[in-house]
């Protein structure tokens, strides 16, 4: 039996291809697959069996990025984790999870003990050294892949809705070899292809759609640590396709060095995590000659549908479902079909989706439809060509700059804040991010309180990560509730629908 989804990574390049390019020189995929047998070896010896987790809250780095293949290539389970968690937030996924390994930045390896319960902790910083790379050098060569069918778990990324606690998504060989093969196809990645790789890699996008795809393509990656325009700009000429969210076009559209000479060589610009808004696909293309290719997909799921290569990528929709993939627009309440035109929740089936949630019988059953279609929880319709539209989230997900927030999370910690009557966290339009988490406070009077925006946002500094802090804390006697009491999200997203705008 095969190591399913790292067998398929390497089989499409001769051990002699390019596979890294970075700031210390290049890596073959032989080299690439002797360092996953290093790796392997070292993670071994911290007594990391076949389908153990292995939590990993480390900066992107070639090492990292090694780390995860390493860990796929002995049959465990992938953990990432954004860095900017706080280990209070952390704390719940190590809880959950119960991983056997925890990777975190050389600085924290102390503080990160006392909540790692049973699980070992190693160091990995920034710049790929630490512990882990020291005991990784020590090793000449490693075994061969651990065999792997294709039901058994790559990965487990924590998701949620906007209500209780985040949920482990378990994605298997299957379902992540399956979506990278589809989208190698469909974008017409080739071995002379070379991918701008920006995006942070604890996140699906970057983690699975990118490194996936452009490896399972014998294609090259330009492994950049961060996005920054100007050295994306730069790469370009030696590169052939960039994968980005809508942040990164707007920040590159403002940077001077965009032009369509900068962008003559490369054939394929893709953009997701959040929407793209409409005049951004147009300011792109008309500075570039280049048409963005807007992708839908999620956590759970990987991706579902995708503008077309060929034909026309229609602004503000997110194209056709992908070969292989179901997707439906129903009726929420009942699950019947709807006609094009017609808003509903979207649902999904097919080898992409996920296995359920990580011990969570319950809200898996939740997920999925009697006939095997995964409720998404997103909503959108049809037109009448087939282009599928986003045009919301049932639940009031907010999406900035690519990464998902919970209102409900950030809603608990603001209203813990003495002072505070409710709050109520909402996604605003935003030039830049897509959009802005905002809060919206209810405090009774200004007279019985001395809360301040500024007090607020202080309290909530060491309580969540940077990307969910509100950008705004808005003051209100009390927020707008329907007859049933619950309060109107809608209402305050129209009311201060041109806050950012306004303030640009």
């Amino acid at each position: 039996m095969s190591n399913h989804l790292f067998d398929a990574l390497f089989a499409a390049a001769p051990p002699e291809a390019v596979a890294i390019r970075h700031d210390g020189g290049l890596l073959t995929y032989g080299d690439v697959e002797l360092e996953t047998a290093r790796w392997a070896q070292a993670l071994e010896s911290l007594n990391v069996q076949p389908g153990d987790r292995v939590a990993a809250q480390v900066e992107k780095s070639l090492e990292g990025l090694i780390l995860y293949l390493a860990t796929i290539r002995i049959g465990a389970v992938f953990l990432p984790l954004n860095p900017a968690y706080t280990l209070t937030e952390l704390a719940y996924f190590v809880g959950d999870a119960e991983p056997a390994l925890m990777v975190c930045d050389p600085a924290l390896t102390l503080r990160v003990e006392k909540i790692a319960g049973s699980a070992e902790v190693v160091g990995l910083n920034a710049e790929g050294r630490g512990e882990l790379y020291d005991l990784a050098q020590t090793n000449l060569v490693g075994g061969p892949p651990v065999s792997r069918a294709p039901e058994d778990l790559a990965a487990i990324c924590y998701t949620s809705g906007t209500t209780g606690r985040s949920k482990g998504a378990m994605l298997t060989h299957r379902a992540l070899e399956s979506n990278a093969t589809t989208l190698k196809a469909l974008w017409r990645f080739t071995d002379a292809d070379v991918l701008i790789h920006a995006l942070p890699t604890y996140h699906v996008h970057g983690l699975f759609v990118a490194t996936h795809t452009a490896m399972m393509a014998g294609a090259s990656i330009i492994l950049q640590s961060r996005f920054d325009p100007g050295s994306v700009i730069a790469a370009m000429p030696r590169a052939t396709a960039l994968m980005g969210v809508p942040t990164h076009y707007t920040r590159l559209l403002a940077h001077p060095g965009l032009s369509r000479e900068a962008a003559a060589d490369m054939r394929l610009f893709v953009s997701g995590s959040a929407p793209l808004l409409a005049q951004t696909h147009q300011a792109w293309r008309e500075r570039t000659g280049h048409a963005i290719l807007e992708r839908y997909g999620m956590t759970e799921t990987g991706m579902n549908a995708s503008n077309p290569y060929d034909r026309e990528r229609r602004a503000g929709t997110v194209g056709f479902p992908l070969p292989g993939v179901e997707l439906r627009v129903v009726r929420e309440e009942t699950g019947e079909p709807l006609p094009a035109g017609e808003i509903g929740g979207i649902e999904v089936r097919g080898p992409n989706v996920c296995a359920g949630y990580w011990r969570n019988p319950e809200k898996t059953a939740e997920a999925f439809r009697a006939d095997g279609f995964f409720v998404t929880g997103d909503l959108g319709c049809f037109d009448e060509d087939g282009y599928l539209t986003i045009v919301g989230r049932d639940k009031d997900l907010v999406i900035t700059g690519g990464l998902n927030v919970y209102p409900k999370e950030v809603e608990t910690e603001i209203d813990s804040i003495d002072g505070v009557v409710e709050c109520a966290v909402i996604g605003l339009p935003h030039a830049d991010f897509g959009e802005a988490v905002t809060a919206v406070v209810a405090i009774g009077s200004a007279e019985a309180t001395s809360l301040t925006e500024g007090a607020i946002l202080a309290r909530l500094v060491d309580r969540l990560a940077r990307f969910k802090q509100p950008k705004r804390v808005l003051f209100v006697a009390d927020l707008p509730r329907n007859a049933m009491g619950k309060v109107q999200k809608a209402t305050l997203r129209e009311a201060y629908a041109g806050l950012y705008s306004a303030a640009s």
